[in-house]
């Protein structure tokens, strides 16, 4: 399966075309709509001309084990590029450009599982990538089509993540980049990584929205390569993750795959590695993917409540989880798709209910950022609506560490986080997880003074 025979296809009207006449903005012409990477000659292959499952199987898992000399490409070890048979979109390998990202791990949830009463949950952490974020699965696929049709500029608009990735990509790649970013409305932590990888970074008098709108202009007038999840390449790549959720249960699909939803690109792309590991005869079934949006970021919540996805009212996005402050998300109807054709759920989830769920996920010894504990805060109510029994298996996305807000997690335990009435009703419940950090004289005696009141505060039980 390396003939390189993808084409684009778009989402509304179904037009094909080939990958390099897409438009400079990844739109239709003819309705405006995405397109998604599809390769025509998987479903009609029979008999011996069809891969192996379980060669490939095989192949994939021997390939991430295997030995490569210092200064490679390093494609076995990268868990995008490992299963490069469902990536045939480069005419060369060869020009991939890869951080070693993927092969991500997947932790049991041993509380939360038990305060539950779903005993097999886990989280597929996506944080542990290069730059610390699930973007660098996609953006390894992004970034070498890019390269390899000779682009010089590469850009971006990001809340953060996004702009990360990119650099360190575009940097990898010998390519120059661009990051616009709405002024005051991003994490820190990950806008110095933009700066670190020699982006030239740009704060616009706008939201998000508003940053892709200036790019859009931008990129139809110069010949600067667009690295939004609007690019479906991006997508392929942030479509490996399901295979190795698949592989690491031994090729069983489990129940719920739950996934943050800012710009909804991420769920879109798991629902499409999923159903490709059907129609390829690599797994038996599907997932119920769910997403989980931020009360003040819901657009898709609303869509689907209003119309059944049928249309999608922009909002005004007020979240602390950054990376999901996106009112107008460009990849609505593939989630949309991706929700109902598996059966999945929409919902969102308050500030306090996401504070709280991060906190408990870092109790577990797992930090994540903000919108990655959305999944966490909306399996809570998915279990106490029922939809989720106790003998399911279901996994969590994280799509962000820690260390990208560390600010937000200051706040929370030192109790300026959240507002009075964003706590209200939450208040026991904050305050068995703050962990503030205590003063006490240079001695013995007062160090173990304080671990005897943490214990008395049912921080532990050591000095009971």
């Amino acid at each position: 399966m390396n003939d390189n025979l993808h084409q684009l296809r778009c989402f509304g009207c179904g037009t094909r075309i080939g990958g390099a006449q897409a438009q400079p903005d990844f739109r239709c012409a003819q309705c405006g709509e995405l397109f998604e990477v599809e390769y025509p000659g998987w479903l009609e292959r029979r008999g011996h001309d069809r891969p192996n499952p379980g060669a490939l199987k095989w192949l994939w898992r021997e390939r991430r084990s295997s030995g490569e000399a210092l200064g490679q490409p390093g494609l076995d070890q990268s868990g995008v590029w490992r299963f490069r048979e469902l990536l045939p979109i480069l005419n060369s390998f060869g020009s991939a450009v890869t951080l070693r990202e993927g092969n991500t791990p997947l932790y049991h949830l041993p509380r939360a599982a038990r305060a539950l009463g779903v005993d097999q949950l886990y989280a597929k952490h996506q944080g542990m990538n290069p730059t610390a974020s699930f973007k660098d699965t996609g953006m390894t696929a992004a970034m070498s089509v890019a390269r390899e049709r000779g682009f010089a500029w590469v850009a971006c608009a990001s809340t953060g993540n996004t702009s990360a990735s990119m650099a360190a990509y575009a940097a990898r790649a010998g390519l120059r980049s661009l990051v616009l970013i709405p002024e005051g409305k991003i994490a820190w932590g990950k806008l110095s990584q933009a700066m670190d990888y020699g982006a030239v970074t740009c704060q616009l008098k706008t939201d998000f929205d508003g940053c892709l709108r200036v790019l859009t202009e931008i990129v139809r007038e110069h010949p600067i390569y667009l690295l939004n999840s609007v690019n479906p390449y991006r997508l392929e790549g942030q479509k490996t993750p399901a295979f190795e959720i698949a592989e690491a249960f031994d090729w069983n699909i489990p129940d719920h795959v739950i996934v943050p939803g800012g710009n909804l690109g991420n769920s879109s792309a798991l629902g499409k590695g999923f159903r490709e590991m059907v129609e390829l005869g690599l797994a038996a079934r599907m997932p119920h993917i769910s997403v989980i949006q931020a009360e003040g970021a819901n657009p898709l919540v609303r869509s689907l409540a209003a119309s059944r996805g049928e249309k999608l009212e922009p909002v005004e996005a007020h979240t602390r989880a950054t990376a999901i402050r996106i009112g107008n998300p460009a990849s609505w109807r593939k989630a949309a798709k991706a929700i109902q054709s598996t059966g999945g759920w929409c919902l969102d989830v308050s500030e306090a209910e996401i504070a709280i769920a991060k906190a408990e996920l870092g109790a577990e010894g797992l930090g994540c950022e903000p919108a990655s504990a959305v999944t966490l805060a909306g399996l809570k109510k998915l279990c106490a609506q029922g939809v989720v029994a106790p003998a399911d298996t279901v996994v969590l996305v994280l799509t962000g560490h820690t260390l990208k807000d560390a600010d937000y997690t200051i706040d929370f335990h030192r109790g300026s986080l959240l507002t009075q009435e964003e706590a209200a009703g939450h208040e026991a419940e904050i305050a068995s997880l703050r962990r503030d950090a205590v003063v006490v004289e240079a001695a013995p005696g007062a160090v173990v003074e304080a671990m005897k009141r943490a214990s008395k505060a049912g921080l532990g039980d050591a000095w009971a």
